[in-house]
């Protein structure tokens, strides 16, 4: 996960983070992507076939450096065989349903189970991969979401947060993100060093807080 120096060499050091991008076909998860890497959304996109990936650079803090990797999984492929190639050395999750179409959400679970089966951290443990839940397209739907409820369901399946999101309106992208991206650099034991780093994982000074704000998503809050 990590390559670079030590901080203490006054030298950057890098990270590069594979997260999936899953869940039912139609449900946003290349609107996500786009908004988030690009800042741009259009109504009509083409079906992902098989897998593709973004990346976007970011900027953690003066010597740490993120490049992140989006990786879009067609819908469908959660039918097929290749996930397990698609999820290989994935270090986090979003899972995203569609809060205007119920069938979405309750294939949440069958694409959580499938992650958590073919997908594991590099540590002693094996540990699950921090998953993030987004309800998507809360534009479409006026009070979409019963927080309560969700902080419950996140809880019993092993999600580390949720959020509303809306790639059209651009509500909780970044925040979705970031508080993915914090949650894998604050976990120590999901480092994954290649050969040529030699230190281990310095602790992670993020400019925005690891938690969500009130009212932005995460457990609970409302988008719109």
């Amino acid at each position: 996960m990590e390559a670079g120096a030590a901080e203490g060499d006054n030298q950057v050091v890098e990270y590069l983070l594979k997260v999936l991008v899953v869940g039912e076909l139609g449900t946003g998860k290349t609107s996500f992507i786009q908004r988030y890497v690009h800042n741009i959304f259009h109504r009509e996109y083409k079906s992902t076939i098989g897998v593709d990936f973004a990346y976007k650079l970011i900027q953690v803090s003066k010597n740490r450096i993120v490049r992140l990797q989006l990786w879009d999984i067609a819908g469908q492929e959660r039918y097929g065989n290749m996930t397990r190639v698609y999820y290989r050395e994935a270090v986090g999750a979003f899972i995203v349903f569609d809060v205007s179409r119920a069938n979405t959400f309750e294939a949440v679970k069958k694409w959580k189970a499938d992650i958590d089966a073919k997908v594991r951290l590099p540590d002693e443990n094996e540990s699950r991969i921090p998953v993030v839940l987004l309800a998507n397209k809360c534009d479409l739907v006026k009070d979409a979401t019963n927080p309560a409820q969700l902080d419950r369901y996140i809880e019993e399946n092993g999600f580390v947060g949720w959020f509303e999101t809306s790639a059209k309106d651009n509500i909780n992208i970044e925040e979705a993100v970031q508080f993915l991206v914090t949650k894998i650099l604050e976990t120590e034991t999901q480092t994954k060093e290649p050969a040529a780093a030699k230190e281990a994982t310095p602790n992670i000074d993020i400019s925005k807080p690891s938690n969500p704000p009130e009212g932005k998503g995460g457990k609970g809050g409302k988008c719109c």
